[in-house]
């Protein structure tokens, strides 16, 4: 017999992110039990005031809302379908809300496996940075029936500033890709223009006051050129991650006959970055590779900089 789900709420997944937009919600009070391969990043909830899971299926017993925030679609595979997946602790009626950045087929797919017991699926993506998720100041683009969305609303603004219902099941993860596919672009454009004022001998922090007054102001200008000056590379948001989520934007592309030239610049300049010992940095590091293109020696392999 099919239970109905209950009032609490579950998070698995307790990396980077995870671990800062599960802390916000038990700030606000949520009823949370986690669960992750990690032990001290669980006991590190648990001391917030969760309840440590012993499993996936563990997790969904009871929960009304299942958050998951899973490095890629193989383990948001694992923890719905695996033997102790979500799915066999799951209740109908009750909703996975997926914040992992992956296919939007894998989305849709995961979906309709769901929908077949009874059980709703949100992917919902979110964009903000390590920083952000433990703020609470995330934007988060989400997929999925209407009903479902608001069902889901309050508890995604217990670490989102935003939360945009851009379409159905697959489309969150397909505005998440344009994002990624958008600041590679600007940071593209702002690594050159730093290499440019570096090889004409003109100081790089007048410079960058100068283009933010301007058209070229950017995100990636305010926040990232400083620390390229200054080679400051602590994560952030991994190379690693950035060259897969630019990945996931260029298969979908290709799924469709799109070409993504800057996206695909950006990936091969990060792969170069990832194989060359520097995958743990933060992903504005792509600029060294910029600098590389003009013969420009990059720094020696060291761990980023605290």
């Amino acid at each position: 017999m099919s239970r109905a789900p209950g009032s609490s709420f579950g998070f698995i997944g307790l990396g980077a992110m995870g671990a800062g937009m599960a802390g916000c919600l038990r700030r606000r009070g949520y009823p949370l039990k986690v669960f992750a391969r990690e032990a001290r990043a669980v006991q590190a909830l648990v001391d917030q005031g969760a309840t440590a899971g012993t499993g996936p299926a563990d997790v969904g017993r009871g929960s009304a809302i299942v958050f998951l925030s899973l490095p890629d679609d193989a383990a948001v595979h694992e923890v719905l379908f695996a033997d102790g997946g979500l799915v066999h602790g799951l209740a109908a009626g009750s909703t996975v809300v997926d914040t992992s950045t992956i296919a939007a087929a894998s989305a849709r797919g995961f979906a309709a496996a769901l929908a077949a017991r009874g059980i709703g699926f949100l992917d919902a993506p979110v964009s903000g940075g390590q920083q952000g998720a433990a703020e609470g100041v995330l934007s988060c683009m989400v997929g999925g029936e209407t009903a479902s969305v608001d069902a889901c609303r309050e508890a995604l603004g217990a670490f989102c500033k935003s939360v945009l219902h851009v379409g159905g099941v697959g489309a969150g993860q397909v505005v998440k890709a344009c994002n990624q596919v958008a600041v590679a672009g600007a940071l593209l454009g702002v690594a050159d223009a730093l290499a440019l004022a570096e090889a004409e001998g003109v100081d790089p922090a007048p410079m960058r006051e100068a283009l933010l007054g301007g058209a070229a102001r950017s995100f990636s200008l305010e926040k990232h050129a400083p620390r390229i000056a200054a080679g400051q590379f602590t994560p952030g948001f991994r190379a690693a991650l950035m060259r897969k989520d630019l990945r996931l934007a260029l298969q979908g592309a290709q799924a469709t006959g799109t070409v993504l030239p800057t996206a695909a610049l950006a990936e091969r300049l990060l792969d170069e970055l990832c194989e060359g010992g520097r995958a743990d940095w933060d992903w504005a590091a792509l600029a060294l590779q910029v600098r590389a293109l003009s013969g420009k020696a990059l720094p020696e392999h060291r761990e980023p900089r605290a």
